[in-house]
């Protein structure tokens, strides 16, 4: 089947954390929708001591037990089983800039154009009519997700050499204004001993700390709410990575730094033609304009 929904992340759980709500939004509506993940994030931490064995620099099994979590959160999606660039392993979690992992020659960030190729014949296989990637800081910054967004920029211009056009292509992101309504409400939750409060041993992000995007770069809101329960359960799926707290309203990574589990998710659109917008002056709907 073509069309549909291409999703490019760097590490399962990416999908989860900042596109998890889509996923689910757009398979209720029936949508074919694909996820390609470019490595099995082998060079990850783990929260706990159930699998802590696993890192890296011990047994080195995380990457294959992730792809067991990433399963488990595309099923919750109801999406389709993931698929890796270049198939399962062909290139790994390349960590963080400057560390001895970004010097492995499987690393991803030395993935060059073969990476690139892989992509594009996803791409002219798939004829997605939406492709979601990162934005040029990959979010926060991992060498990896700046990689997956350089790969899928130039994938996409490759396949419309070759014959298929994307017609729309986005980059997935946080409302700065957003974000900080929703924490600013867990801080008061939390100072005033309200439900819901911050679990213990978690803290407030600081400010910047998570990253974003100024509200008026935003071209495209996803409203995700009524698919929030399939979310949470992908990302309590990503189980070594993620933690979702008590109420639902929150999930941490290894850093117990707490971040909401927002109603909506966020996009800009780099390519093709923006669509009709509500009131707000976004569109809400990723195929907006299109046939």
């Amino acid at each position: 089947m073509t069309g549909g929904l291409l999703l490019v992340h760097a590490h399962p759980d990416d999908e989860s954390i900042t596109t998890g709500g889509t996923i689910a939004h757009y398979r209720r509506l029936g949508v074919p929708v694909t996820v390609v993940t470019c490595t099995l994030g082998e060079e990850g931490e783990v929260i706990g001591d159930e699998w802590a064995r696993l890192v890296a620099d011990r047994a080195d099994q995380l990457g294959g037990y992730r792809i067991l979590e990433l399963t488990r959160a595309l099923a919750a999606l109801d999406c389709a089983p993931p698929r890796f660039l270049g198939g399962a392993g062909r290139w790994r979690d390349s960590g963080m800039a400057g560390t001895p992992s970004a010097e492995n020659p499987r690393a991803f960030i030395h993935s060059g154009v073969e990476a690139v190729d892989a992509l594009t014949e996803i791409v002219l296989e798939l004829r997605p009519d939406v492709v979601i990637g990162y934005d040029p800081r990959g979010g926060y910054g991992h060498p990896d997700h700046v990689r997956a967004h350089r790969i899928t920029t130039d994938a996409v211009h490759a396949a419309a050499e070759r014959g298929w056009d994307t017609p729309k292509f986005y980059w997935t992101v946080t409302d700065g204004e957003m974000l900080r309504l929703h924490t600013e409400v867990l801080a008061r939750r939390t100072v005033e001993g309200l439900p819901g409060a911050l679990p213990k041993g978690w803290r407030l992000p600081a400010v910047d700390e998570l990253a974003s995007v100024p509200g008026h770069s935003v071209t495209t809101t996803i409203e995700v709410s009524d698919v929030l329960a399939a979310k949470r359960a992908a990302l309590r799926a990503h189980a070594t990575q993620v933690t979702v707290a008590p109420s639902g309203r929150e999930f941490a990574l290894s850093n117990n730094v707490a971040q909401p589990v927002l109603p909506e998710e966020h996009y800009i659109l780099v390519r093709g033609e923006r669509g009709p917008t509500g009131s707000d002056g976004r569109e809400h709907d990723l195929f907006a304009g299109l046939d």
